[in-house]
């Protein structure tokens, strides 16, 4: 009879596991990452993780208000990591692991890298931990891109990080 009773609680305990496993919808921003080079075998110079907001009919400029901090993307600050010492506008960054931000304007975009990591958004960011500020001018695409995107391309002496979202593009130059 114990036999029996253990029995019956050992399968109403695993049947409530089972039953309990809920899994989250995808993520309506789902996260994505870049690297350069692209390449397999070849040493990295940087990576960037970003979580890639759709405009599903919205304006961009209902999402990412001008003149305010935007975490580069939707949920965690974009993180990114450099492999090795970079420049960027005139800034020298060693190897590690960084955060981006960016403050859109009329017709610009102020790109903000910053020393904090493993944060959530920009509302804890502090311009006190900013290790770069770079201006760059927003140009207009010929189509329309519905999630927000982000590639490197080679460049002479480095790379550049290419931004688009709708008909807004942007372009971040980083040299060794």
């Amino acid at each position: 009879m114990k036999q029996i009773i253990t029995i019956a609680i050992f399968l109403f305990v695993a049947v409530q596991s089972v039953e309990a496993q809920k899994f989250k919808a995808l993520d309506k921003s789902p996260l994505d990452q870049i690297e350069y080079p692209g390449t397999r075998g070849e040493a990295q110079w940087a990576r960037i993780l970003y979580s890639r907001p759709q405009l599903n009919g919205r304006a961009i400029e209902t999402l990412v208000p001008q003149g305010e901090i935007w975490r580069l993307g939707a949920n965690e600050s974009t993180e990114l990591t450099l492999y090795s010492p970079m420049k960027v506008g005139g800034n020298s960054l060693e190897a590690g692991r960084y955060t981006m931000y960016a403050i859109p304007s009329e017709g610009q975009m102020t790109i903000i890298i910053n020393k904090a990591t493993s944060v959530w958004g920009a509302y804890s960011y502090s311009k006190d931990l900013d290790v770069a500020r770079v201006t760059v001018p927003l140009t207009e695409g010929s189509d329309s891109i519905e999630a927000f995107s982000m590639i490197f391309e080679e460049a002479d002496m480095g790379m550049d990080l290419h931004l688009g979202w709708g008909y807004f593009r942007a372009k971040l130059e980083f040299r060794k």
